[in-house]
């Protein structure tokens, strides 16, 4: 599976962004966003399985972050509002493996990342 992000760019703090994912190559069962702030560690975002039945949000994306596909054309999306300064990151979507269960959306499931974008916020 080959996946890339877009739609990252310069924003100024409390605005939102909707980040976009094509997926190509392969079936996945499910799906997820990470990122990498500067000198730091690629960190869970959200993660849902394919179907949509399971949804897991880490606490920092909670309430402001949303996760979906478009049944249409398969894309993925990150909506993330109200930014932050601390939300700049590299933003990677993921594919979750197929080893594991339906409603395992922990970082550890997800083993294909694409081509990040840059969302960068200034205060």
């Amino acid at each position: 599976v080959q996946l890339q992000a877009f739609g990252g760019g310069l924003v100024q703090a409390g605005a939102s962004l909707r980040l976009s994912c094509t997926a190509s190559g392969g079936t996945i069962s499910g799906y997820g966003w990470f990122r990498q702030a500067p000198g730091k560690e690629r960190d869970f975002v959200a993660g849902r399985s394919w179907r949509g039945e399971f949804t897991r949000y880490s606490d920092s994306a909670r309430g402001r972050f949303t996760i979906w596909r478009d049944n249409r054309d398969n894309t993925i999306y990150l909506q993330v509002n109200n930014l932050a300064p601390e939300d700049t990151a590299v933003y990677y979507c993921a594919a979750r493996s197929s080893d594991y269960s339906n409603s395992y959306l922990r970082a550890d499931a997800f083993r294909v990342f694409g081509q990040g974008t840059l969302v960068t916020v200034s205060s």
